[in-house]
């Protein structure tokens, strides 16, 4: 399998090459213009990230396409094409990519030298309940949606580009505190806000926001696991419907990039509402990371009140 995944690479990158196709780097410096970084990022949010850090100087594509659930997400030779011209690689680390990532970055180009980040590095991992097939902690990988995470994230995308790029540092520092700061608005002011909150817990549909809850010292009860691996027990169901029924939760987030079926069920149940909230694995049409991330926490907020 991995030889027939080997050679399709090379066949796409020869048919490339016969054809004369263009990267939008060589497009840019035949047209006059300052050649800009390639980047390919592993999906969305990184990608997002990495736009906010990079600003004008960037050109960044996801390995991952829009839309897609990146749990368990295996690239076609196709979707790992941007990486066959990409300078740099940023992906999120945590155990996200870990299905396709060794595979993906021994398909390219031996002789380019592609720098890869790994944007988690340097943070403290939660560690999920379920254990892997050989017995160790399991790592949630979602610390793009943690307020605190996405700052080093950024910060270490920030300094790899720094090292690519050094003629545009002070854009690409200037762009990091300009997205820093954007966070730290975020934080100060739903800080505040969750003091006063009536309650401190909440109930999504997948467990994608214990770095988030962390941020701000709530705590998440969900149906699914963090790593969407399998429906939820009948025993979790009923003690999660008690918990629901025993607390008054009126309120079960659905999330836009998971089946809203069995939350929507739970909420019927325990006479709640059902609210979609969003995990920027892929972002809203009409919002950028901030206003994504700015309108789950609003919505966290309105549910405990």
């Amino acid at each position: 399998m991995k030889r027939i995944f080997l050679i399709q690479i090379f066949l796409l990158i020869a048919l490339l090459s016969m054809t004369g196709c263009k990267t939008g780097s060589e497009e840019q410096q035949s047209a006059g213009e300052p050649a800009k970084i390639k980047i390919a990022a592993s999906f969305e949010a990184v990608k997002a990230i990495t736009e906010a850090v990079g600003g004008e100087h960037v050109e960044v594509y996801s390995i991952i396409p829009d839309g897609t659930e990146p749990h368990n997400f295996e690239p076609t030779a196709k979707d790992l094409m941007n990486l066959q011209n990409a300078d740099l690689f940023v992906y999120n680390g945590f155990g996200l990519e870990s299905s396709w990532l060794d595979k993906a970055l021994s398909s390219t180009n031996e002789e380019k030298k592609l720098t890869v980040v790994e944007a988690s590095k340097g943070a403290d991992p939660l560690l999920l309940d379920e254990k892997s097939d050989d017995g160790k902690a399991v790592t949630d990988p979602h610390i793009w949606l943690s307020i605190n995470g996405a700052e080093l994230e950024a910060e270490n995308i920030k300094n790899a580009l720094n090292n690519a790029d050094p003629a545009h540092k002070d854009d690409y520092e200037k762009n990091f505190q300009a997205f820093k700061n954007s966070l730290d608005g975020l934080k100060k002011e739903y800080t505040a806000k969750f003091a006063d909150s009536q309650r401190k817990d909440f109930v999504t549909g997948h467990a994608a926001f214990g770095y988030l809850a962390k941020d701000f010292g709530l705590k998440q009860n969900s149906v699914s696991d963090a790593l969407l691996s399998g429906e939820p027990s009948a025993k979790k169901l009923k003690e999660l419907t008690d918990y629901c029924k025993e607390n008054n939760v009126t309120t079960i987030f659905v999330e836009d990039m998971v089946s809203p079926k069995v939350s929507e069920t739970l909420a019927r149940e325990v006479g709640a509402k059902a609210v979609e909230i969003y995990t920027l694995e892929s972002l809203p049409e009409g919002m950028d990371y901030i206003s994504a991330l700015k309108y789950d926490l609003e919505k966290i907020y309105e549910s405990l009140n």
